[in-house]
């Protein structure tokens, strides 16, 4: 059975028949009407069937389904495990854990936990032995937690996958297979993604009964209330200029600046830190109580810039988001829609800018095509702009000293210029210039022209015919593959492998340089674990790829390299070429 939203939503939430302590909370919350995929699951779920949602984030679907599953929570002496969400990082179970808390504020006695890794098990063992109604957990937390027969399911009524395309990235999907045969037969599931691949209909078509299934049709809910802007920029260092003037010119509450690897997440914040900004990190790599930290920090606005990784930043729920920035471009358009709607949520307006590369600009038709709007080009803020914003937060620095009590400095400035005969006015320059110290307050202009003439010497894009002894391009990383010129490859054949495998644009495709037993390819940085493992397996002329980083061994005992010649190129005959067998992507 399948729904299409058609129909004109509920004026507000008393008319699904929630129950007052649930509709206090909501009130609580300031929701005011349902959104589209609230309108069409919340009954259907009320109902106790099993629903298929396919919507993208920040559409509401948290509450399409926790509303409904707190209003038919059956409370007990001893809670028992009721609802089981299942979520792909961390940060989200924790989000869905804390809507679960906020929707059931009034609602007597309710447990919630979520359990995930990168924290011990003896809290988490602890509030499970005291009894839980809802548990909200990742897949490999929630199978220890079986195994070890701290978390039984046999009173599971409720289970529900979340992000479910995403779990298939992480390579989760066998473990959420796993889990559900844990559970009792007799059970209501709903399962959300924003895209439904074979292999998540093929779970669905397993384990869900008659489903009702209901399609948001548009791809980014959230469009109307996020505007959407790119900017072309070339090299590493155009970028965090672009970044700077941004933020400069720009009316920010919190910001989320998204980049491909954990690596450019501590150097971005650095950099960000040292133009005067509260930035932070957010990666994978750092401790996950430190993590939920800087979460709160960016919450109550110690901090104003999270820079972020994808999965690190899943999930991630704050309304003080006035910008995402994505810094890199994302792998695919699905990640963009992610990242973006980490602002404009719940009616709130947001800003999100996206740094490109003139090769990049593909993806920009992708993006467009898959959100169904036109993104709006924005150019570099110039130097007279910034400027004119420093001079206004100067003197809005000065407005704001004025509405305090200055009399002491009053009295001293008028003794020191009848000491001195000095001006007020040259007082007054003298004080201003000792505040702001060795550290110019303008841009200069002739300074910034001279470096922009450099830049654009500089070759456009990653691609090009130096030999690959050569570092990769910034945001590129090196990888070998196990096919080479005595294999009858091409650049082309690489090309087309490569794209055809994993949906990539060539544009993604950097150098690639053809050895006698093997050749390398320059990819982005920080590639999925399940896109290597499809491009592993993938062949080229009959011969597996048996992709790997560049100095890492192959999945197999193999090194890939050629052991009669050390792995070096093979020289080209010197009567017909001197250039070294590599070629371009292109």
């Amino acid at each position: 059975m399948s729904k299409d939203y058609l129909s004109v939503m509920p004026e507000d939430f008393s008319d699904f028949g929630l129950s007052q302590p649930i509709l206090k909370a909501i009130d609580q919350s300031g929701y005011t009407e349902p959104t589209p995929i609230q309108t069409q699951m919340i009954p259907s779920v009320m109902e106790g069937r099993d629903v298929i949602g396919q919507a993208q984030t920040g559409t509401g679907k948290t509450a399409a389904f926790a509303l409904p599953l707190l209003n038919g929570l059956r409370q007990k002496k001893k809670a028992s495990p009721q609802i089981l969400v299942l979520a792909p990082t961390r940060e989200l179970a924790l989000q869905v854990a804390d809507s679960f808390k906020k929707y059931g504020t009034y609602i007597n006695n309710l447990k919630v936990l979520a359990i995930y890794g990168g924290e011990e098990y003896s809290g988490q063992l602890r509030q499970l032995s005291k009894g839980v109604n809802i548990v909200v957990g990742t897949p490999g937390r929630v199978m220890d937690h079986i195994r070890r027969g701290s978390l039984k399911l046999d009173t599971i009524q409720s289970f529900i996958l979340d992000e479910a395309d995403e779990m298939l990235k992480m390579g989760f999907l066998e473990d959420v297979e796993w889990i559900l045969e844990q559970a009792p037969q007799q059970k209501q599931i709903a399962l959300f993604s924003a895209t439904m691949p074979s292999s998540i209909r093929r779970i669905a078509a397993t384990h869900l009964h008659d489903p009702v299934e209901i399609t948001i049709r548009s791809k980014t809910a959230t469009a109307s209330t996020i505007n959407q802007k790119f900017l072309i920029t070339n090299g590493m260092n155009a970028k965090k200029e672009a970044l700077g003037r941004i933020l400069e010119v720009s009316e920010t509450d919190g910001v989320l600046t998204f980049v491909r690897t954990k690596m450019q997440t501590v150097e971005l914040a650095e950099f960000l830190t040292e133009l005067g900004y509260q930035a932070a990190p957010l990666n994978g790599d750092i401790p996950q109580n430190q993590r939920l930290r800087t979460v709160e920090q960016l919450k109550s606005g110690k901090i104003d810039i999270l820079v972020a990784t994808d999965v690190a930043a899943r999930g991630l729920d704050v309304e003080r988001v006035s910008h995402v920035i994505n810094f890199d471009i994302p792998f695919d358009t699905e990640s963009y829609i992610h990242r973006i709607g980490r602002t404009g949520r719940a009616g709130r307006t947001g800003e999100a800018i996206l740094l490109l590369a003139p090769r990049e600009k593909s993806m920009l038709k992708s993006i467009e095509r898959a959100s169904r709007r036109k993104i709006e080009m924005m150019h570099m803020p110039s130097v007279n702009e910034v400027n004119k914003k420093r001079i206004e937060a100067y003197k809005s620095r000065i407005t704001k000293t004025l509405t305090e009590d200055c009399s002491f400095f009053d009295d001293l400035i008028r003794d020191y210029c009848s000491e001195t005969e000095a001006s007020v006015e040259q007082v007054a320059a003298a004080l201003a210039k000792l505040v702001q110290g060795n550290s110019p307050m303008l841009l200069e202009e002739k300074k910034y022209e001279r470096r922009e003439k450099r830049e654009r010497k500089q070759p456009v894009g990653g691609r090009n015919n130096r030999r690959s002894s050569g570092r990769s391009d910034e945001g590129m990383e090196r990888y070998r593959i196990a096919v080479g010129e005595s294999h009858g490859v091409k650049p082309g054949n690489i090309v087309g492998a490569i794209a055809n495998e994993v949906d990539m644009d060539s544009e993604y495709i950097g150098r690639i340089s053809i050895y006698d037993e093997y050749s390398t390819v320059d990819l982005p940085a920080g590639m999925p674990r399940q896109l290597m493992k499809v491009l592993h397996n993938a062949r080229i002329n009959g011969r597996m790829m048996k992709l790997s980083r560049e100095g890492e061994k192959s999945s197999g005992s193999e090194r890939f390299g050629n052991r009669k010649n050390g792995g070096k190129p093979r020289r080209s005959n010197p009567k017909t070429s001197r250039k070294p067998r590599t070629a371009s992507a292109v």
